[in-house]
Formats: C-alpha cells, structure tokens, sequence
C-alpha cells in the first residue's frame, strides 16, 4: 500500500517530482524521459507508467528551460523511444502469439485490456496504433496485438511512425506553449489529473457500451 501511495504521488505531482529530476541529472533527463516512454510502449506489463501527463509535463518544463532542456531535442528522443517501444512489443507479440489469450490475469499482465485492444483492432486495424497512441493501456497492448495478428512489419512501421510522431509532438508541444502561462505553471498538478481524467472517459465510455451490448 505504500508502494502504490507513492506511485499515485508521483503521477498525480508529476511536474515536482520531473522538475526535481531535471534539476539533479540534468541533460541527462533525455535518457530518463527515453526509458520511461520506451518501457511504457514496450512492455505489456508496464502499462501503468505516466504517459500523457509524463509528454505535457516535459514539454512545459522544457519552455521554461528547466535543465537546459531543448523540446526538438525532447521530442526527437522521444519520438525514438515510442517507435522503438512499440516496435519491441510488436515483435514479442510475433514470439509469444495467439497462446497469451489463454493467460489469466495477475499483478504483471492485464488480460482484460488484452481482449478489449484485440476488439478494438479488429474493427479499425491499422489505425489502432495510431488511435491506441492517445488511450493508457491501449497505447501499451496495441502493437502486442498487432505483433500477434502478424500485421506486416512494414505496414506496422508505417502506423507506429505516424502515431508516435502525433503523440508526442502535439503533447510536447501543448505543454510547451502553455508552459509559459502563469496559470498553467501554478497549476500544473491540476492539469495532470485533468488530462489523466480525460484520457481515461473513452475507456469507461467503451467500457459501458460493452456492458450494455
């Protein structure tokens, strides 16, 4: 239970604890921001590590010039960090195949999510991973199930660069030109928990229209 209050204090005091990192590492915040978006893309069991909030928060950080943090910079290596996140998972998708929809959840892998993103991409297909770039847990299981559906590599590559490059362009970017209201710096703990909120109402939406069906 402790472990869980400070990781809800983290995601929901994001911009504190980031500023903190920046101000302690330094450049070296590129390689930091990198592994978290890299593992949150790349991994199926990580899908809980801040996304959304995590892009708007360096951006805004970076317009402040926190660290010495440049957002081309910020964004080009995080661009990397999400198509190769993706693409790893993509490829232990391949690996494992169809025999995950037999796994049962635990602590480590959501197979509920799983099954849902698999609905989700047999009705749109490709577009999900560009769709899936902008909804937690989605984000996580899109190229997974992708990787299991044998979609062609080079057809993946295609979606997984477009969908990154939205992703994190147009959230660095929103923190970055609003980095500098003095509304937003005072609170942007506020906005945290509003694009978390906001991220999430098409999951509980979707998730409603299936229990209606």
């Amino acid at each position: 239970m402790e472990f869980l209050a400070q990781f809800i204090d983290i995601v929901l005091h994001l911009d504190k604890h980031l500023a903190v990192l920046v101000q302690q590492y330094g450049l070296w915040i590129y390689g930091i921001l990198f592994f978290i978006v890299f593992a949150e893309t790349g991994f199926v069991v990580t899908p809980f590590l801040p996304g959304d909030s995590l892009l708007f928060v360096a951006g805004a950080l970076a317009a402040l010039g926190e660290g010495g943090m440049d957002v081309y910079t910020l964004m080009a290596v995080l661009v990397v960090a999400a198509v190769l996140g993706n693409t790893v998972n993509y490829q232990i998708g391949r690996f494992l195949g169809p025999k995950v929809f037999h796994w049962e959840n635990s602590r480590f892998f959501n197979r509920n999510a799983l099954v849902k993103t698999h609905a989700f991409y047999e009705k749109h297909g490709g577009k999900t991973l560009v769709i899936s770039r902008f909804l937690p847990l989605f984000r996580t299981f899109a190229p997974f199930v992708a990787g299991i559906g044998a979609m062609g590599y080079l057809r993946f590559t295609l979606f997984n660069l477009i969908g990154a490059l939205g992703w994190v362009v147009s959230l660095c970017l929103a923190g970055y030109w609003l980095g500098n209201i003095p509304w937003v710096k005072a609170n942007l703990s506020l906005i945290i928990i509003g694009i978390i909120v906001s991220s999430l109402i098409p999951i509980g939406w979707g998730y409603l229209k299936s229990k209606e069906a």
